[in-house]
């Protein structure tokens, strides 16, 4: 189980959420309300191409992410 204390765990929960989310996505299902997680991933992370090269980009971004983070402990 994960806590989300720091500003930095915050952060990386958000992107995991928006990686489920965008799972979702790729099988058809989509969020009633406002943007897609497509949409705010492209956004914010600047990756380009289809939703399941998205997704897999996002994959290796949070890959990494945990591999620093074992890194630092």
């Amino acid at each position: 189980m994960m806590i989300a204390d720091t500003p930095y765990k915050i952060d990386l929960y958000r992107l995991l959420a928006l990686r489920a989310a965008l799972r979702l996505e790729v099988v058809g299902l989509l969020r009633s309300r406002g943007k897609s997680a497509y949409s705010i991933v492209k956004q914010e992370l600047g990756v380009k191409g289809n939703k399941q090269k998205v997704l897999d980009q996002v994959n290796q971004i949070i890959q990494s992410i945990k591999e620093q983070q074992k890194g630092e402990a």
